[in-house]
């Protein structure tokens, strides 16, 4: 029997905020705006999610992927990379 904790939709915000938090630190465009598409993406699909026991799934599963977001944000910030041609110089 698995117990599901309800997430309010605060929480689901802060969640959301964080990974675009933690995509905006990437030096590189190309992996700065995949992240940050993906984020968007990925909590558009699933907005209109009503089951608790599926909100929940997605929460632990979201909370995974930001700890893993996390560090390559930080390793990321560990080499330098030149801007492109679409970012502002």
């Amino acid at each position: 029997m698995s117990t599901v904790v309800e997430h309010s939709a605060k929480d689901v915000l802060a969640l959301y905020r964080s990974f675009l938090r933690n995509a905006s630190k990437f030096g590189n465009y190309n992996f700065r705006s995949y992240f940050l598409r993906k984020t968007r993406d990925t909590f558009r699909e699933n907005k209109n999610i009503t089951d608790k026991e599926q909100i929940d799934k997605f929460f632990k599963q979201s909370q995974l992927d930001l700890a893993i977001l996390k560090r390559q944000a930080t390793i990321s910030q560990m080499y330098h990379f030149d801007k492109t041609v679409v970012e502002k110089l």
